[in-house]
């Protein structure tokens, strides 16, 4: 067959002229053959989008095809869909039928062998190109809505905790002044009789309800004062954190063993990062019930360039995937009786002094890893 048929005329302009004598049948078979959801509400769009891609692929044949005018067709072909909730596999499905069908129609034409072939990879062209603008901005569209879906529900969950942190805080303060009477004069009776065993014991477990009061002051917007930042060694930090739970420790038969940290210092608060060693351990030791003797805590700390990296672990049973996801969230709990706002307490705590706090776990140990900036001493 020759370069040129039909009266020597170019070959893009016959198959121009065949597409347009043709276009019914493209929108009949493409309609046909396109999957579309009854209740799409763009449905009525679809027919019109196939008549501009037709229009489209005719002005690449006559070499006037606009890249920005193929671009704002795919984009808002994108929006239609992301809209209406279309599949994108769906939608790249229907572009290839489109692309299908004008390709068997171009070679039903009457034109050149190598014309066809060079006209085909014209078309094969534009569509690639299509689907990509497409695609492009149908991720970027569904990306965004889902952030702004995600903000959404964080910025709710945020009132939702504001409020909750101002109604608890209001009784906690309230319960918190008789509760220092209490401690105190219990102190004042220890100095009267200091061996009563009975008071000891009392303000052991005075010392325990203030320190879960605490937790929740930490919650709440109403406890946003700054606290006194200092410096202080960390192993001393952690001695006096195990003789404050060492009646824990005894009463669920757990061994506690640690590394040498007497040359690490932290610069932050020594009340409040005391809490967060408190939230991992009392957690640990409540996993720890859960398996049998020896039940095992360890507290590790090394020292990377000018951050101390400090692990605490248990050997108790590990953490479900889909838990450990979650569980610095605030009020997710697996406790009966637990309140979900521990590991979130000690979260915010440690991010407020430039730190970071993690959880890996596995099937002999579980991990919490506190990484905090070092002090110069």
């Amino acid at each position: 067959m020759a370069s040129f048929s039909h009266n020597s005329r170019p070959a893009s302009e016959i198959i121009v002229e065949y597409l347009e004598k043709n276009l019914p049948d493209f929108l009949e078979v493409w309609e046909e053959r396109i999957k579309i959801e009854e209740n799409d509400k763009y449905k009525d769009n679809v027919r019109i989008n196939g008549l501009q891609m037709y229009e489209l692929v005719k002005q690449t044949m006559l070499g006037s095809i606009d890249e920005k005018e193929l671009r704002s067709l795919a984009e808002a072909v994108a929006y239609q869909r992301m809209e209406a909730g279309s599949n994108i596999g769906e939608f790249v499905y229907n572009v290839n039928v489109g692309r299908s069908i004008i390709i068997k129609q171009v070679n039903k034409s009457g034109v050149s062998i190598a014309e066809l072939t060079e006209s085909i990879d014209k078309i094969n062209s534009q569509f690639d190109q299509f689907c990509y603008f497409a695609v492009t901005r149908y991720t970027e569209l569904i990306n965004k809505k889902l952030e702004e879906k995600q903000k959404y529900i964080a910025d709710t969950h945020k009132d939702k905790l504001a409020i909750l942190g101002q109604m608890s805080s209001s009784f906690v303060h309230e319960f918190r002044n008789p509760l220092t009477s209490i401690m105190g004069f219990t102190k004042l009776l220890r100095k009267d009789f200091p061996g009563n065993k009975y008071l000891e014991i009392i303000e052991m477990e005075l010392d325990q309800l203030n320190y879960r009061i605490t937790q929740f002051l930490h919650t709440s917007r109403l406890d946003t004062s700054e606290k006194r930042t200092e410096t202080f060694n960390l192993e001393e930090l952690c001695n006096d954190i195990i003789k404050f739970i060492y009646p824990s420790l005894l009463s669920e038969d757990v061994i506690v063993t640690s590394e040498d940290m007497d040359n690490i210092y932290i610069k932050g608060n020594a009340s409040e990062l005391k809490q967060v060693f408190l939230n991992i351990l009392f957690n640990s030791i409540d996993a720890l019930k859960l398996r049998e003797k020896p039940r095992k805590i360890h507290i590790g700390c090394h020292k990377i360039e000018d951050r101390a990296e400090i692990t605490i672990s248990n050997n108790g049973p590990p953490i479900p995937k889909g838990i450990k996801e979650t569980i610095f969230e605030p009020f997710y709990t697996t406790k009966e009786l637990g309140t979900g706002i521990g590991l979130f307490v000690s979260k915010s705590i440690v991010e407020k002094y430039g730190g970071e706090i993690t959880c890996e776990s596995g099937e002999d140990l579980t991990y919490f890893k506190i990484v905090l900036p070092m002090a110069n001493k």
